[in-house]
Parts: structure tokens; C-alpha cells; sequence
């Protein structure tokens, strides 16, 4: 998959971008969405284990090298133990800013910097490397779609599509073909965590957790008309 060298949790945030409309999708749970990528790549690359449901650290001294991902490794160590589930959503938005400061640093994205209200300054994000999401974009349908039989597909591209499917995200598939692919996306998910049935128990609950939030953004928006 192109862009290989990017997180797990930063190809989810620039799978997410419309690239038509220059705009995110699915912003009222992206931050959930970005928080699981990086739980997930943690895990799936033995930084973070399953101690009877409790997310534990295996090496207190372990780094990855990336930014976005020690810095949710240090939440963890220094954080009281807490389920899968929990980390999910506490602090996400740490994550999702870490992420977009991140892909800015290496020219996915340009920051400009503004002030809400005229006195509160806040950086918005705006999409530069669009044909790179486009790429990124169309080989996420093919890990989706097939004709790749799903043992053959890495566990990380696995991962990407199986938690932008559970996080509703449109930009890979529409309502309809979540449910003409529900098949492969289960075995998807199942593939994610093929290293060891401790990792799969692990991916089912982060899928869960994101389908939670997913579920509980899209009633909020609807009772707001959102």
C-alpha cells in the first residue's frame, strides 16, 4: 500500500479526507476512529499486550520511533490500567492532534494558524498531498473489495480497512457496500489480529468500541439535525 512508511492511525485520519470536497469526513468521531489506529499498531506490534482485559505496556523503555504512537505508549504507562475500550476514547483528541501535526510536518497537510473570535488561536488543517489520499484510497477498496483473498493481505492493511469500516467512514465504502463486503470485513478483522488470538480478542474490542462511538456521533447529529 503506498505511503507504507505512515502509522496506522495517519492513514486512517487521510483515509477519512473527501478528496472532491477538501474536506473530513466523519469528524465528530474521527479523533475515536485515529486513537484505535494507533491502539492497534501498538498491539499488533507487540508494544501493548491483553493482561486480563487491562491494556499493559510490555516494555516500559520500548519505543516505535514515531511521534504519535510513543506518545499514546507514555499515556499508557503513565496512566492507571484501563481496558481496550476506555483508551479508545480517553483523551483521543490528544492522538488525532498529534496526527495532523504530524502528516503537516511531513507536507500531507498545511496548517494555517487563525484565532477564533479574534483572540483564541487555533490551527485548521487543509489537505496539500491530495493525489497520495486518492492512491491511499483506492487500495483500501481493493484490500475491501478483493480480488486479494484475505490471508494474502498484511495485517496492517487489514486493520486500516476493517476499523474505516466499523467508523462508518464513506470515503472507503457507502452504507451499501458495508453490507455487500460484511463478510470479508469480518474476516478482515480477523486477519488484523491473525498473529495471536490474544491480538484478535484485542481488535474485536477496539472494532466494537469504534462502532460504539460511531453509532452515538451519527444519533447525536441526527437529534441535532446534524
Amino acid at each position: 500500500m503506498p505511503n507504507g512508511s505512515l502509522s496506522l492511525p495517519a492513514r486512517l485520519y487521510l483515509l477519512a479526507w473527501d478528496t472532491t470536497r477538501l474536506k473530513v469526513t466523519g469528524a465528530t468521531h474521527l479523533h475515536h476512529l485515529v486513537r484505535a489506529g494507533a491502539l492497534t499498531e501498538l498491539a499488533q506490534r507487540g508494544l501493548l499486550a491483553d493482561v486480563d482485559g487491562i491494556a499493559t505496556p510490555v516494555d516500559a523503555d520500548a519505543l516505535t520511533g514515531d511521534l504519535v504512537l510513543d506518545g499514546l505508549l507514555e499515556l499508557v504507562e503513565e496512566s492507571r490500567p484501563r481496558k481496550w475500550k476506555a483508551w479508545v476514547t480517553l483523551r483521543a483528541r490528544v492522538t488525532l492532534d498529534a496526527v495532523r501535526a504530524q502528516l503537516a510536518a511531513e507536507g500531507y497537510l498545511r496548517a494555517e494558524k487563525k484565532r477564533v473570535l479574534g483572540l483564541f488561536p487555533s490551527v485548521e488543517y487543509e489537505l496539500e498531498r491530495v493525489s497520495a489520499v486518492e492512491a491511499l484510497r483506492e487500495e483500501a477498496r481493493t484490500v475491501l473489495q478483493g480480488p486479494v483473498p484475505v490471508e494474502e493481505v498484511s495485517d496492517r492493511d487489514a486493520a486500516l480497512v476493517a476499523l474505516a469500516a466499523a467508523a462508518e467512514l464513506r470515503t472507503l465504502a457507502s452504507g451499501k457496500d458495508r453490507k455487500l463486503y460484511k463478510q470479508r470485513i469480518e474476516e478482515l478483522t480477523d486477519r488484523s489480529g491473525a498473529a495471536a488470538p490474544a491480538l484478535k480478542k484485542v481488535i474485536q474490542e477496539v472494532r466494537t468500541a469504534i462502532v460504539v462511538a460511531a453509532t452515538a456521533a451519527s444519533t447525536s447529529g441526527a437529534a441535532t439535525g446534524g
